[in-house]
């Protein structure tokens, strides 16, 4: 679908790391930085957040020509950026944390800016597009005069969905949907002279909508999901799955962009709000925003790289089958938040059929080398081409339940092949561990995990201990 999002450009900037010490000038944590990764954010997240979806995404905002924007453009490859002049820095957010605890934020350069100027490209852009998002994030851009006509031009024809901000500018009228949140909400109402305290979320939809003179305003409550609001008929409640959330930044942008792309394919108002509350939800449980950096240092190695830190993230015990379920992607997704969180992914292999101390053994040396263990495990038609037909003895889905039902593992991912290639380049761990007595550059997956960074290591075999002698044994007391 050709998406058109319209709106201001930040940087947002993560810096993560530990603490062990006080500084002895002033009682304040020392933080030992590991990673610092950057990011597009505010309209430049919804642009990227589509354009990983597959869109053909367009981008029309105002960006400098500073540092700052630089790195804004690499954060947004794929994504067509049509900028006027630029008129104002860069606005940058930098949130430092200590593990996964934010501690502070800076803002630089988010001074109030004048509104940028417009190019016959931008326009064109919101003129030609299937879906519109507005993400106005307060720089002015909505305030254009030329842009609030085009943006009023395309709502005859496409959905728009804007996604307002109290510092920001009043939608346009004959919006699809505006998108604010219930504190959004309550503010515009405090605004227009009421008093916020006597309007719960379906109050404040109802004053919006008609000050907006839009045709629906969907007020997003948090955790509890987001109540729908049309000229005709009480508020629609939309709960939200459970999610265990650590960050909720991202939420409001993903869901503007579900929505709008929801209502472009043509599915009704209702449903299409329930499918983005779903898609917020999800995009939140998988670690929101911090999952999709696109700029990484190491600041304890100078250059790209992990950096041990410890991780609690025990995953979810379902087992992945790539080529066949590719929505099932826990042990991908949990790799991505460890590495985010500037840990280390570790990942070993193989047909784990009868469980014994020597497995044993090998996953928990493996575990002790990085912040989580993911186990690529052979799949019975896999096991069968390998072992023969009489193997495996146990199922996958045993398998996979009975490694899961170690503390030393972290997840477990089913591959069908003969070899855990593919299932290694979806993974990229920072550590491949096998068992054996070989050299670590002797195997087969050495020169691919290397490709990305990686590096191969080995641990012993324990004597007397394997699958086949277990097996054996049971064939001769049967």
């Amino acid at each position: 679908m050709k998406v058109t999002v319209v709106g201001d450009l930040l940087l947002d900037v993560d810096i993560n790391g530990t603490a062990t010490r006080l500084s002895p000038d002033a009682p304040v944590p020392v933080v030992d930085v590991a990673h610092i990764r950057r990011r597009a954010g505010g309209a430049g997240l919804v642009a990227t957040l589509l354009a990983r979806d597959g869109h053909d995404v367009a981008l029309v905002t105002a960006l400098s020509d500073d540092d700052g924007a630089s790195h804004v453009r690499r954060a947004l490859t794929g994504v067509a950026i049509l900028t006027g002049a630029p008129l104002a820095p860069t606005p940058t957010k930098t949130r430092v944390r200590i593990g996964t605890h934010p501690m502070v934020r800076f803002d630089e350069g988010c001074a109030p800016a004048p509104s940028p100027s417009c190019t016959a490209e931008m326009l064109a852009a919101i003129a030609s597009a299937e879906a519109v998002i507005v993400a106005d994030y307060g720089r002015g851009i909505t305030a254009n005069t030329d842009i609030r006509t085009a943006l009023a031009d395309a709502a005859r024809h496409v959905p728009v969905v804007w996604d307002p901000h109290p510092a920001g500018s009043e939608p346009v009228p004959g919006m699809a949907v505006v998108t604010p949140n219930l504190a959004e909400a309550r503010a515009a109402v405090k605004a227009g002279g009421l008093d916020p305290s006597t309007s719960g979320a379906e109050g404040a939809g109802k004053h919006l909508l008609d000050r907006w003179r839009s045709n629906a305003v969907l007020v997003t409550t948090g955790q509890d999901g987001a109540v729908l609001v049309e000229a005709a008929g009480p508020g629609k409640i939309i709960p939200a799955p459970k999610t265990i959330v650590d960050d909720p930044c991202g939420a409001g942008d993903r869901l503007a962009g579900s929505l709008a792309v929801y209502l472009g394919l043509g599915l009704e108002l209702p449903g299409a709000a329930a499918r983005a509350v779903e898609d917020a939800s999800a995009f939140l449980a998988k670690g929101g925003a911090s999952t999709l950096t696109m700029d990484t240092s190491n600041a304890a190695t100078g250059g790209d790289g992990p950096a041990s830190q410890p991780v609690s993230a025990k995953a979810s015990p379902v087992v992945e089958l790539f080529g066949r379920f590719p929505g099932l992607e826990p042990g991908i997704q949990l790799a991505r938040t460890v590495r985010a969180t500037g840990g280390t992914v570790v990942a070993t292999g193989g047909c784990f059929d009868l469980l014994h101390a020597g497995h044993a053994r090998t996953l928990a040396a493996a575990r002790s080398m990085g912040d989580c263990l993911i186990v690529c495990l052979n799949s019975d038609d896999s096991v069968r081409r390998l072992k023969g037909l009489h193997r495996p003895i146990v199922s996958m889905e045993d398998r996979a339940e009975l490694l899961l039902a170690l503390s030393c593992v972290d997840a477990v991912v089913v591959f069908d092949e003969d070899t855990p290639e593919a299932c290694l380049n979806q993974l990229r761990p920072d550590i491949w561990v096998k068992g054996g007595d070989y050299e670590p550059d002797e195997l087969p997956e050495a020169s691919l995990v290397a490709a990305w960074g990686g590096r191969c290591v080995t641990v012993p075999f324990h004597p007397a201990r394997s699958t086949s002698g277990l097996a054996e044994a049971l064939a001769k007391v049967s």
